[in-house]
């Protein structure tokens, strides 16, 4: 069997367990996975996860892998932040969930989050400095939250102020995003 080219790199996808974006979740979990990267979905609880297309519409369920309680950040390189605004929500609101956004900062680590992944990042005062792009009724908090700059472009990749940070607005932007993170892994 050929080597894949994210062989040997693990990623860690947080998430609630209610309200995640779908394509926001799936697509960068079948990607890197089929890439050759071990990924974890890390949730609130052990019940499976309830994604959902246009914050609306029920999607997929995913089994998480762990739960925020007992997932161990070490063993992640990158963190990834989808969106879908119920999850984003809840997740800013989980002191568990904001510990590991803390993890991954905190010893600079590269963080990718899309659409309204941001707001954990945003709580876990971990974007003063930082130019970044979200979905785009985040931009006012992400502003006061002291970034550098939002702006509207498909992926934002900000290696300063002590932690990677790679950003898209929109599942629209996947690829780009993607693109992104297996750089940011590769590179690592």
């Amino acid at each position: 069997m050929a080597d894949k080219p994210l062989d040997g790199h693990r990623v860690l996808a947080l998430v609630t367990n209610y309200g995640v974006e779908q394509d926001e979740l799936l697509v960068p979990l079948n990607r890197l996975r089929a890439d050759g990267a071990d990924v974890t979905v890390a949730a609130a609880t052990a019940d499976p996860v309830q994604t959902l297309v246009g914050d609306k519409d029920p999607g997929e369920t995913v089994q998480p892998d762990a739960t925020f309680d007992v997932v161990d950040t070490d063993n992640h390189q990158l963190l990834l932040l989808p969106g879908g605004t119920l999850n984003a929500d809840q997740l800013r609101l989980d002191d568990k969930a904001l510990a590991i956004v803390k993890a991954f900062v905190d010893t600079g680590r590269p963080v990718a989050a899309i659409c309204h992944g941001p707001w954990a990042l945003v709580e876990a005062d971990a974007v003063r400095g930082k130019t970044l792009t979200s979905y785009a009724s985040l931009r006012t908090d992400i502003r006061n939250a002291g970034a550098a700059s939002w702006v509207d472009e498909p992926v934002v990749i900000d290696a300063a102020g002590g932690y990677p940070l790679i950003t898209s607005r929109t599942p629209k932007d996947l690829d780009a995003f993607l693109d992104a993170i297996d750089k940011a892994l590769i590179g690592s």
